[in-house]
């Protein structure tokens, strides 16, 4: 029980912030696929930092319901520098989310789908090398549109991506199958970190329901009708679409993308069992052909997570 307790508070933490001043509030959209990325790539590191996450510093910290509250409800790219409390150190890209086979799904799961996408590597708690446990995650947020300097009136829509978590003694980060409903493992690494999950999981608990899956229909409405009948898959996993790996200790090195490289993940999505596994189908790709390690990138960039909701239609009898 304590264990999903403490998948549950990552889930939930992985986008959030620090920061108590930020208003809860939806903001008018207004800003392209350029401008996001421009400030991504505006600070660049020239050390790779390995920032901590501290029990004591979420222990101090009063107001981390209000963040919580903040992820769910504030759309917004890109905010004041914020401190992200489990997922602290990443990798951001730039590319391209396309969609190649026919399924049932609406938004940008469609077949013929292209979008914009900027995303976020990252692993959960402080590990970043091989040799230790990792909690390999990725967030992507879709921009309806293939012109990088289109001013898009409707606000990205984001997933949210974990291998396992309980972590991963994998080598490379491109080893890993990440999902919206990642599994958990007993870990040395989630157990020494049981406390932090702890203290903070009362302040999330009020957040959202089921902080263990993340919902997708933000993909599936995108550009759509809000009150459109539409079929959203309940599952969604990429992984590395070859077998080629880079062996860098630090999954941030492993990542980097230099010259012409084109770093592709293959997209699946399923919304039913057959027996005691998943229904999974290739849909399409995530090509990534420019990355960024910056302050921008780990302290600004924001992901706003799907609350949940209770009207999706799968397009499947669920077990």
């Amino acid at each position: 029980m304590k264990l999903l307790l403490f998948a549950s508070v990552l889930f939930t933490l992985s986008a959030c912030s620090s920061k108590a001043e930020v208003k809860i509030v939806k903001k008018d959209y207004a800003v392209s696929f350029e401008q996001v990325w421009s400030e991504v790539a505006s600070d660049p590191y020239e050390k790779l930092p390995q920032t901590k996450v501290s029990y004591f510093k979420v222990a101090a910290h009063d107001a981390i319901a209000h963040d919580a509250m903040r992820t769910l409800n504030d759309d917004a790219d890109v905010l004041e520098p914020f401190e992200k409390l489990a997922h602290p150190n990443g990798v951001c890209f730039k590319g391209v989310w396309k969609i190649d086979e026919q399924n049932p799904y609406g938004g940008y799961f469609k077949q013929g789908s292209e979008a914009l996408i900027i995303a976020r590597a990252s692993t959960a708690m402080s590990n970043v090398k091989s040799g230790s446990t990792r909690a390999f995650g990725f967030a992507g947020k879709l921009f309806p549109t293939m012109d990088p300097k289109k001013t898009n009136k409707q606000a990205s829509a984001n997933f949210f991506l974990i291998e396992d978590f309980g972590g991963t003694d994998a080598k490379h980060y491109r080893d890993a199958t990440l999902t919206n409903e990642p599994s958990v493992s007993l870990t040395m690494e989630a157990f020494k970190n049981m406390a932090y999950a702890i203290k903070i999981s009362n302040a999330f608990s009020a957040a959202d329901k089921n902080p263990s899956i993340r919902q997708l229909y933000q993909i599936s409405y995108l550009g759509e009708n809000a009150d459109a009948k539409l079929l959203t898959p309940k599952w969604m996993k990429i992984e590395a679409a070859d077998s080629k790996r880079v062996d860098e200790e630090d999954f941030r090195e492993e990542l980097r993308i230099q010259n012409a490289e084109t770093l592709t993940f293959d997209v699946s999505v399923a919304s039913a069992m057959v027996g005691d596994a998943k229904d999974w189908k290739k849909i399409g790709t995530i090509k990534l052909n420019e990355s960024a390690t910056s302050s921008t990138c780990d302290k600004r960039l924001h992901f706003h997570h799907p609350q949940w909701r209770e009207d999706l239609d799968y397009g499947a009898r669920q077990p």
